[in-house]
């Protein structure tokens, strides 16, 4: 039993990838069957762009089908007039087709990523005449016909069958950035007092800038299915920035503890600093969590009254004097320290109101199915 539980939990981990796999499988043997019914020339094109355009979420299934639909359209009227206004009766007249066809079309692709398709299609529709005695018209309108079938097939497919929505991941993946942020501040912090592990922190810095640009390509893909009406939710714009200034602060607390503090400093603060550690990497956890579920925000007020009990060691520790007679960097490290955790106090307060927002947003939608 215990077994089976595990790897229940383990396929509900993961339930977001098996989805995409079962609407990939689900798109292209739908669109295999859908291009040979309609007797296409080449199913097989059917078949890949059915795999290119089902994405992980809806939204990124619109972005893919409007960036190979325009591609396709374009490549094949350009590849389709090329072929028909330039007559070729060689092999070095079709070679000079093939380089007119292939340099422009790679430049404006080299320029706009979204268009790379129309370079592959242009030479399909000049080449594949050759193979199979077919008109260039009747190639390009073939060419267009099959992405057009595989397009569409993907797209009702991400719509229709275990459908991912944007809006939700985003959820997933701002908490494991929350999560992240969380051990880089205690990693940190720590490293004031007992030094630091440079190659854990290298570690978790470099995963928090993969997970932020994983964040804000989710982000725009949710920002796309709420323009096309496609899902409800709040505005990711307010959680992305937060998230973004929280980075920001963890960045900016590592460069002013690249060194511990002077002894005497750290006796005075290694209580204070611990509690700050302690409880802001708490909420940050549970505000990872609150966004998972759905549920309310945690309360702020510990962090609060721990930054304040710092706030009033760094006092005591000015008025005693206990920087002065250091080298002028420390002194620079020890301000910084104190103006990044007041920055960042300012955006986890921004944090509780943003996990609040989201966290109506999913009660609200609840009280909605339930009615």
């Amino acid at each position: 039993m215990t077994r089976a539980r595990q790897l229940f939990d383990r396929i509900r981990a993961r339930r977001t990838q098996l989805g995409l796999a079962i609407r990939v499988t689900v798109a292209a043997t739908a669109a295999y069957a859908i291009a040979t019914a309609l007797h296409l020339l080449l199913p097989l094109w059917a078949v890949l762009t059915s795999l290119i355009v089902t994405q992980m979420s809806v939204g990124r299934s619109l972005k893919a089908t409007r960036d190979y639909m325009l591609g396709t359209i374009g490549g094949a009227l350009y590849g389709g007039a090329i072929a028909i206004l330039i007559p070729y009766s060689s092999e070095a007249g079709l070679l000079g087709l093939l380089v007119l066809s292939v340099a422009p079309l790679a430049f404006i692709a080299a320029i706009n990523p979204s268009l790379s398709a129309a370079t592959v299609t242009a030479v399909i529709v000049l080449l594949v005449p050759t193979l199979h005695h077919a008109h260039p018209l009747t190639s390009a309108i073939d060419r267009v016909s099959e992405v057009g079938v595989g397009a569409v097939t993907g797209l009702l497919v991400s719509f229709l069958v275990l459908p991912s929505r944007a809006v939700r991941q985003i959820r997933a993946s701002a908490a494991v950035l929350l999560e992240l942020i969380a051990d880089a501040l205690a990693e940190l912090l720590a490293g004031l007092t007992r030094g630091r592990d440079n190659d854990a922190l290298h570690r978790i810095q470099d995963g928090i800038g993969t997970a932020m640009v994983n964040l804000n390509a989710i982000g725009s893909e949710a920002e796309r299915e709420r323009a096309a009406r496609l899902s409800s939710g709040p505005d990711t714009g307010p959680l992305l920035r937060t998230i973004l200034r929280l980075r920001h602060d963890v960045v900016m607390i590592g460069r002013a503890t690249v060194v511990p503090l002077p002894v005497e400093v750290q006796l005075r603060l290694a209580a204070p600093l611990s509690e700050v550690s302690t409880v802001i990497a708490r909420f940050l956890r549970s505000a990872a969590g609150a966004l998972r579920e759905g549920v309310g925000a945690p309360p702020i007020h510990p962090v609060h009254v721990a930054l304040q009990h710092y706030a009033e060691a760094v006092a005591s520790v000015r008025q005693d004097g206990l920087i002065r007679g250091h080298a002028s960097d420390t002194a620079e490290r020890f301000f910084a320290l104190g103006f990044s955790l007041e920055q960042m106090h300012q955006n986890l307060g921004d944090l509780d109101r943003v996990v609040g927002e989201w966290s109506e947003a999913s009660t609200d939608k609840t009280a909605r199915v339930a009615e």
